[in-house]
């Protein structure tokens, strides 16, 4: 028997999702289109612009190469190979953030894990792992949101980036010495059922054992029914989590405040999309907002 495989369209994307993941004004990528002929946009039947992949690889690299000192007007004249293979040198020196967000928003869409590990080496090299973190990995991730929002991101490419990211943040957190002693502070970090995103959880691991903090580490998926032995057992001072998915924004007010009731021994340092409908929490429920939230809790221990 053969196996069918339903094939997918290719993404497309219109004028404003350009603006939005490349940072260039669609009003200027017009101008660019009439007077350079940068850009070819496709039409549907009823007459709407859209452009494709290939279109946004350009586009990418041409906002590069420009916020570098090209001039529009020298890079109309390169072909689209000369174009990619004057962006990948610029990725490799490049001290700009927004470069190495892009560099890494081609590797995605590319599925070029090579882009990946050079941008991520320059940045590492020159910021260290932690800002690298903080002042790329996690602006990309937003970028990536956007592209979900617009569904012009495909499964693989995110999953591609995703796994690789994790190696990156896995080693990184092995690399901590083990921390002893009954004085330090302890933290249990963890998903709730059916959050898989963890990313976010795995910095913050590293965050908090960089800083010689106790941490356990339970991952995605944790059952609600085991918290209570959780916090019997290992009588953590924080529990850490990160809702982006669940709860829903409906009813995770009233997960916040369970939490805060049952276990009110233990602070709970919270932060994800999810949270973003909060109202108020319980005394020992903190949401935070930003990722330096989390630094003055480890620092502070």
């Amino acid at each position: 028997m053969r196996l069918k495989i339903k094939r997918k369209t290719l993404a497309t994307y219109s004028i404003r999702d350009l603006e939005n993941i490349s940072g260039i004004k669609a009003h200027t990528l017009r101008i660019w289109e009439q007077r350079y002929e940068i850009l070819q946009p496709k039409r549907t039947d009823t007459n709407i612009r859209f452009y494709e992949e290939d279109d946004l690889r350009l586009l990418l690299s041409i906002s590069m190469l420009n916020s570098n000192g090209y001039k529009i007007s020298h890079i109309a004249k390169m072909s689209a190979p000369e174009i990619h293979e004057a962006c990948g040198s610029l990725t490799i020196v490049s001290d700009e953030f927004s470069h190495q967000i892009n560099a890494l928003t081609l590797a995605m869409i590319e599925l070029d894990e090579e882009r990946f590990e050079k941008a991520i080496a320059n940045s590492t090299l020159k910021y260290g792992f932690e800002d690298t973190m903080i002042r790329i990995i996690h602006p990309f991730f937003e970028r990536v949101g956007l592209l979900w929002q617009t569904g012009s991101v495909r499964p693989a490419q995110e999953h591609f980036i995703t796994s690789l990211i994790r190696q990156k943040l896995i080693v990184a957190i092995d690399a901590q010495d083990p921390v002893k002693g009954e004085d330090l502070p302890k933290y249990a970090l963890y998903l709730p059922e059916n959050e898989l995103h963890e990313l976010s959880l795995l910095f913050a691991c590293y965050i908090l054992r960089s800083r010689g903090n106790r941490v356990i580490y339970l991952g995605q998926n944790v059952p609600d029914d085991d918290l209570p032995s959780i916090y019997e057992t290992y009588k953590p001072d924080y529990f850490v989590t990160i809702l982006t998915v669940t709860p829903q924004k409906e009813t995770v007010q009233g997960y916040l405040t369970r939490l805060g009731k049952s276990f009110p021994r233990s602070r709970f340092l919270v932060s994800g999309m999810a949270t973003e409908s909060v109202k108020s929490t319980p005394d020992n429920v903190v949401i935070l907002k930003k990722a330096s939230e989390l630094l003055q809790y480890a620092e502070r221990g």
